[in-house]
Parts: structure tokens; sequence; C-alpha cells
């Protein structure tokens, strides 16, 4: 029989959760998506979550990801979401609308890192990658052989006087209207500066515009291997759920 829990990602757009059965990382049933809301506040974020578990009609635990740092169940950080969750008890606040039940809190990217590394490409359990996620920011996450080192945030590092996710993220693509060979001279710029100061084996690319990957990975100038997420925009999800179902706390 399979083993089934339940993943949240929250992002800077949408409140996305599924069911997903661990022993192969898919999705059962369809995925429930919901508006972020705004301002994206713990509480108005927090209902939102419990919405999502009332549609599913799920009773068991719960995996739930955010874009911001956690240490000891605490938020440290709030990137593409609002300022107020910087203090906040995550466990607690989504215990107290969620119910008795366990909950599993991590951060966004670091859980599709460890998604990646268990369903996806094997080059993500080998060695020293970098797994990093483009959407409205970038989102990072360190893996050694397969093992995650969390809240690494390396989206936030300075590349030539700007913030690496404000000059390379696919939300800056967007806004600016680029093609791909401009957006992919700037992604370049952040990979290089990354490979100076981490030396890694591998990049590994995810968020939805991995899901393009031919028309601007073969663009990049980095010297490092570059290669696609093979969870894609899934991996948020089932990385929340193997968090629930494992109990993890970073």
């Amino acid at each position: 029989m399979s083993t089934i829990s339940f993943g949240i990602d929250v992002g800077g757009s949408g409140i996305k959760g599924a069911k997903v059965d661990l022993d192969t990382g898919e999705f059962i049933g369809d995925r429930i998506k919901i508006l972020t809301p705004h301002p994206a506040t713990p509480e108005a974020v927090a209902q939102t979550v419990a919405e999502i578990i009332d549609i599913a009609e799920w009773d068991g635990p719960v995996g739930i990801t955010l874009p911001c740092v956690i240490r000891d169940h605490v938020a440290r950080s709030a990137a593409n979401i609002d300022p107020s969750w910087i203090g906040t008890n995550v466990t607690e606040l989504f215990g107290a609308h969620l119910g008795d039940r366990p909950v599993s809190v991590l951060n966004d990217a670091d859980a599709a890192g460890l998604a990646e590394a268990r369903y996806g490409t094997d080059a993500a359990r080998e060695g020293a990658v970098i797994f990093l996620t483009f959407g409205t920011g970038i989102g990072s996450a360190f893996l050694m052989n397969g093992h995650l080192f969390p809240n690494s945030e390396i989206g936030h590092i300075e590349v030539d006087g700007k913030e690496a996710e404000h000059r390379a993220s696919s939300a800056v693509k967007e806004k600016k209207d680029l093609s791909w060979k401009k957006w992919a001279k700037q992604v370049s710029k952040v990979l290089i500066a990354y490979e100076k100061l981490f030396s890694p084996s591998l990049f590994i690319v995810g968020g939805g515009i991995s899901r393009k990957f031919d028309k601007w990975v073969p663009l990049l100038t980095c010297e490092t291997p570059v290669v696609a997420a093979e969870l894609k925009n899934r991996a948020g999800i089932v990385g929340a759920a193997m968090a629930a179902n494992e109990e993890f706390q970073p």
C-alpha cells in the first residue's frame, strides 16, 4: 500500500496543494490552487492553506513551504511575501488553523531540492549540487550527495551591484520583456558568480521557466553543467509532503 502525504507550496502568486504518493513522487488527484492573498500576511496565508485542506478533505499530516528562512520553527526572512512573517512561529500559526495534526514547515526551494534529490535526476544525489528555482525570485537549495544544507538563500547575493534575483529571476524577464538571449546573459552572470563562490559540480534549474529549458540553457556561458529539474513545478509540493511524512523541521 502506498504512503500518501499532503504538501502545500506557498508562492508569490498562488498557493498550491496536492496529495502525493511518496512511493513515486506523483500527485494523487488534481492539484488545488488558490491565488495568494494580498497582502500575504501570516493569518491570510494560513486561512488559505486551511481552505485548501478543506477542499482536499485531508485529515493527515501537512507539509508547507514558504519563501522564508525557517529556523527553529520561526520565519527569519520574508522574500516576496509580507514582511510581517519575520519572527512568526510558523508551526504555532499553522497549528492554530489546521487543528490537531502534525505540521512541518520549510523553505520552498529547500523542499524542491529535497524532492529532486529523492525522485528526480540521479545527478542530484552525487557531489556538490546547487538547485535553483527561477520564479518570482531565485530560490536555492544546497545538496551534498543528496543531503540538504538548509536555508542557503543565495538569490539575495549581490552580483555586479544588484541582488541576483533582481537581475535574473523569471519575473525580471517577464517584467522587462527580455529576449531569451538577453535574459540568459543575466543568468550567466549570476551562475558564474556562484561558481566562483561555491565551485559546484552541477546546477539543477527548476521553476516554471525550466519547462522551456531548451530556449535558454544552451545560451549560458558558465563552466559548470546545467540540467533541468525533472520534477519541474511539482517539486515544492512533493518536498513539502516528504517533510510532513518525515516530520522534517529545519
